[in-house]
């Protein structure tokens, strides 16, 4: 059986999108230098980190979600941090749940799910 283990989201700056994703999520994110990577660290979740091999925004790629319990209070606070709404809370056909998506700082786009 295979499960996602990690994930990567574009940035080209590292701590531009450590203070963002930190406040929003209360990720931990570690930025090495060094290496030329930011590791994202989530409790009780699968970690990633943020890659600078791809431009944010400008290259087809993975849709990642994340499972929130409050979609717009998410998207409000994605919008107070430098971010913007893409798409508001919308309701997934065949009592799927609900769906919102924002831009980071960079032009990512990252989606919310919830089950309400």
């Amino acid at each position: 059986m295979m499960k996602l283990c990690h994930f990567e989201i574009p940035s080209k700056d590292y701590e531009k999108a450590k203070g963002f994703y930190e406040s929003l999520f209360g990720w931990k994110v570690d930025v090495t230098p060094e290496m030329g990577y930011a590791m994202i660290h989530i409790e009780d979740g699968v970690g990633g980190g943020f890659t600078d091999e791809y431009e944010p925004g400008r290259e087809a790629g993975i849709s990642l979600y994340f499972e929130v319990d409050d979609i717009p209070a998410m998207l409000a606070k994605a919008a107070e941090l430098g971010g913007n709404e893409v798409t508001p809370k919308t309701g997934i056909p065949g009592d799927m749940g609900y769906y919102g998506q924002f831009k980071d700082l960079e032009g990512n786009i990252i989606g919310l799910w919830s089950k309400a």
